[in-house]
């Protein structure tokens, strides 16, 4: 599993992610999924805003500056991923030690204590070429790439990048202004999903041959 050794550098991309401790699941139901994307929306400011209930009072009149552009995100049951672009000083460890309260909420509505996360959110450094787009394609499908059935709770900016979603949440374009057309960005990232999925079965084959 990849560590962060690098510093966040305003403008930079990142590859962020985390998942349960033991790989439990984070989100077992809808509500989760939307409790936490909330949190993304609203704690994405350098201001402190206290909790999401205290925030309903004052979001109107603020005028916020980010910490950081959501490039594309994809909440799965037991794990998470995002691409981040560092708006701001320190944005990106701001940024997920705020969502990171979802423990908080969680425990507390399914009585438990303890880490909800496995440690310390991890990071991957992202240039701005190939690996950037290639990354945006496996995080918008991740999903997919894990083959999660249509009951699992999930949540991924994949409808806001082909336009089946009504969102307007990422910051798209540094992805799709090197496509022609959206088509050509779906066509590119489902293919690269083929290789993905292909490389994970020779993976597994390997594997099970070592263990024999």
């Amino acid at each position: 599993m990849a560590t962060r050794k690098f510093e966040f550098v305003n403008g930079d991309f990142c590859h962020i992610f985390n998942r349960g401790v033991d790989k439990r699941d984070i989100f077992l139901d809808k509500n989760d999924i939307d409790r936490f994307f909330k949190g993304m929306e609203e704690f994405n400011t350098v201001d402190s805003i206290g909790s999401i209930h205290e925030n309903s009072f004052h979001s109107k009149n603020r005028k916020n500056k980010k910490l950081v552009n959501i490039i594309c995100y994809c909440l799965n049951p037991n794990h998470y991923h995002f691409i981040l672009e560092q708006l701001a000083d320190n944005g990106i460890t701001k940024f997920m030690h705020k969502i990171g309260g979802y423990s908080k909420y969680f425990n507390s509505k399914y009585k438990r204590s303890g880490a909800l996360f496995q440690g310390k959110f991890k990071a991957v450094y992202l240039s701005p070429d190939d690996q950037l787009l290639r990354s945006s394609a496996y995080v918008n499908l991740n999903d997919k790439v894990h083959s999660l059935g249509c009951k699992a709770p999930k949540l991924s900016s994949w409808g806001e990048y082909v336009g089946d979603g009504n969102n307007s949440f990422c910051k798209k374009d540094v992805i799709l202004d090197q496509f022609d057309n959206i088509k050509e960005y779906k066509k590119f990232a489902e293919g690269l999903l083929i290789d993905i999925k292909k490389q994970r079965e020779e993976e597994k084959e390997i594997e099970k041959l070592l263990l024999e």
